[in-house]
């Protein structure tokens, strides 16, 4: 990691510093977003005047008018680059000639974010080709005997600027040799002309460019070449064109040599493929290079018999620490878990990050299915132990899916896929744990897929309704409220409940549409009612992701017309898990528009007596299964006393959720409770049918509920 980042650090060094070459980048409309020496002397502009301005400003007005800077920056949108030459403009008004190569730049998900843009002024090397044209209309004009110098001119033209030398065949001295050459390969800058190769350079240098000389060539054939030398300029890439020309007047032979320095531009080159294809943090391999890699293994893989495995892993909790502690140590943990992971790996195993806190692995050559579960498992147990990290002590988990070929798939996508419908079954199953992909979560994945659709439909459609169950003072006798419980009537599978439906919400992000629809519909309804009974709606810890709940609500309220006292939301504790702090104030921005805020199923989670501390609610819901357990567990007793106790000393009203007999009843009574809900006194029924104030409701005379009644709801 360290020789990386030198390696990088060095490269950034090496582009900025650069004279001779305008490196800069583009955004996707072709303004100006960073900017280089080389750019700043070749254009004229300081970083500070052109960063942000479009790049048009370097054409003429007549190319400008033309539209060629939108036609080049189009063909490297649609094409991927665009190479040209041609007249810009300096910043005071001046001309050169130039070569221009744009290349379009993409991200780890594939999307394009702007173009990489290298500039190289070629003003010298037209005029040198204009003055051997010139040369070679001279002698043409003189003597018909010079039109072989002429063809030869013709070679020299095509490769001005670089260094040029010229061999005879025959006598193997050297015939021309111009500055450049000579102070890229002469010690001290003496001349080659009349010269062997051997008796004026340094014996590297002469094997090179003997080398390339010699070469089995053709007339008029040219072979190109990139060679690192060692030159009086230190080691330089050098790009080389050798060509074979004869004289047909005297059966003379040459051999030019062209060599140009590409050091910098194979540098940008190579700069610009590897941030095409790595992750810029951690330097793996991004998405677009493990899907190259992906392919090439199960192509190399097939009919050798070898199983190819494909894992997706994803880390739990990080969230968490980036919300804690800032998303810089997020990224330098990412990194040092990035080292752990790679060290559990075989060399020619590929681990690439695919973004975020999501990473995935390629292991070919496998012998048997268990090995790629072995290698998980290492890298499961390789994260384990604690990070410590700035002097903070930090631990993640990771959870890993797992598909292979040719077992599962041979196709990449759709091995891919299957890996992270693995995945999805590790966190579900309790994450900080691998699963290998079986078919039924295919059909799982299908059946969430029509799920949701169906849901899109059914929220288009009006297909989900309120139920409403009652809520009754302490003695029975009245009804305070009723909570409003979702129900989905679909056209073929006949009523969904909430625990069938809800999940897949939270999974898709329609939560924000269903809750929106229940809290609408909630208000509506019971503006209708004509009392001041309440009504209570759940909200999904989900739903305090979106920063427009609190106007959500507010402007539930203002079109139903109803007043915020009879509004009471409930929650779950999970709520205050999750990004306590924010949540906490959105909290206390919905108490400010009046309504109530219940906590719904105290002691079955990770139960603090800090939230009542950090929020005044309005009401504890006691669950069902302490209601149901109270009278043989002790523990269940116990819990529903400490509650009641709690919530009378700091007057926050209590419901007993799941009544179904009066013995329980007059139990929740003698310990303190306020309100009650459950079976006994109502089921959820739609609006039209439910209980009106004035109704009887089942009192303490009443020996026993219903007979066939079932049992409880998950919503009761």
């Amino acid at each position: 990691m360290l020789a990386q980042q030198e390696q990088e650090r060095r490269f950034r060094f090496l582009v900025q510093g650069v004279s001779d070459y305008a490196i800069y980048m583009l955004d996707l409309g072709g303004h100006v977003v960073n900017w280089n020496a080389g750019a700043e002397r070749a254009k004229g502009y300081k970083e500070e005047e052109i960063v942000g301005q479009h790049f048009s400003v370097f054409y003429t007005p007549e190319d400008q008018a033309a539209g060629l800077p939108a036609q080049g920056l189009e063909q490297a949108r649609s094409q991927g680059r665009f190479h040209a030459e041609g007249i810009r403009q300096r910043k005071d008004g001046s001309t050169f000639w130039t070569s221009v190569v744009i290349d379009a730049i993409h991200d780890d998900d594939g999307q394009m974010i702007g173009f990489a843009k290298i500039t190289k002024d070629i003003t010298e090397k037209r005029e040198n080709e204009l003055q051997l044209m010139e040369a070679k209309v001279l002698a043409e004009q003189y003597s018909v005997e010079m039109a072989s110098l002429s063809r030869f001119l013709d070679s020299v033209i095509s490769n001005i600027p670089a260094s040029v030398i010229v061999k005879d065949v025959r006598s193997n001295k050297i015939l021309l040799a111009n500055h450049q050459a000579e102070t890229l390969f002469v010690p001290n800058g003496g001349s080659m002309v009349g010269k062997l190769l051997c008796d004026c350079l340094p014996a590297e240098s002469a094997a090179y460019i003997e080398q390339q000389m010699n070469q089995d060539l053709r007339l008029g054939q040219v072979r190109t070449v990139e060679t690192l030398v060692h030159t009086n300029r230190g080691h330089k890439t050098l790009r080389s064109r050798t060509v074979l020309n004869q004289d047909p007047g005297n059966a003379s032979e040459y051999v030019l040599f062209v060599a140009e320095d590409v050091t910098v531009e194979l540098a940008a080159n190579a700069k610009i493929h590897h941030m095409a294809h790595h992750d810029a943090l951690t330097g793996l391999p991004n998405r677009v290079l493990f899907h190259e890699r992906l392919k090439n293994a199960l192509g190399d893989a097939e009919g050798s018999g070898k199983i190819t495995a494909t894992l997706c892993l994803d880390l739990d909790d990080f969230k968490n620490i980036n919300d804690a502690l800032g998303h810089g140590f997020g990224d330098k943990l990412l990194r040092v878990l990035s080292a752990r992971l790679r060290a559990e790996l075989r060399e020619h195993d590929t681990l690439a990050r695919l973004g975020g806190d999501e990473f995935a692995v390629i292991l070919p050559e496998l012998e048997t299915a268990e090995a790629a579960e072995l290698t998980a498992q290492r890298l499961i147990q390789a994260i384990r132990p604690a990070f410590l990290i700035e002097g903070h002590s930090c631990s993640v988990g990771v959870s890993i899916g797992i598909a292979l070929s040719p077992e599962d798939h041979n196709n990449p996508e759709q091995l891919m896929g299957y890996a992270d419908m693995a995945l999805y079954e590790a966190k579900r199953n309790g994450r900080n744990r691998f699963e290998r992909f079986k078919f039924q979560l295919d059909e799982a994945a299908r059946y969430r897929r029509t799920m949701e659709t169906d849901l899109r439909t059914a929220l288009h459609f009006g297909h989900l309704q309120l139920h409403y169950q009652p809520i009754v003072t302490q003695c029975g006798e009245e009804i305070s409220g009723y909570e409003a419980l979702l129900r989905w009537r679909h056209p073929t599978k006949g009523t969904i409940m909430p625990s069938d439906f809800i999940p897949m919400a939270e999974e898709t992000g329609l939560i924000h549409e269903v809750g929106n629809r229940a809290l609408n519909l909630a208000c509506q309804e019971a503006a209708s009612w004509g009392t001041e009974q309440t009504v209570s709606v759940n909200l999904s810890p989900i739903q305090f992701k979106n920063p427009g709940l609190v106007d959500s609500v507010a402007l539930a309220l203002a079109d139903a017309g109803l007043s915020p006292s009879r509004l009471e939301l409930e929650i779950t504790e999970s709520v205050l898990l999750d990004n306590s702090d924010e949540n906490v104030n959105m909290l206390r921005a919905l108490k400010a528009l009046g309504v109530a805020i219940s906590l719904d199923d105290f002691g079955t989670g990770y139960s603090s007596l800090g939230y009542l501390r950090s929020f005044p609610f309005d009401r504890i819901k006691i669950d069902m299964s302490f209601v149901r357990e109270m009278a043989h567990s002790k523990e269940a007793l116990a819990i529903i006393r400490a509650i009641t106790g709690m919530s009378n000393s700091l007057m926050i009203k209590t419901t007993a959720e799941g009544v179904e007999t009066v013995e329980q009843m007059e139990q929740l009574i003698s310990e303190g409770c306020s309100h009650f809900q459950g079976y006994f006194f109502g089921r959820p029924m739609p609006a039209d049918k439910r209980l009106q104030q004035d109704d009887p409701v089942p009192a303490l005379a009443r020996p026993s509920p219903p007979k066939g009644l079932p049992g409880p709801q998950p919503e009761d």
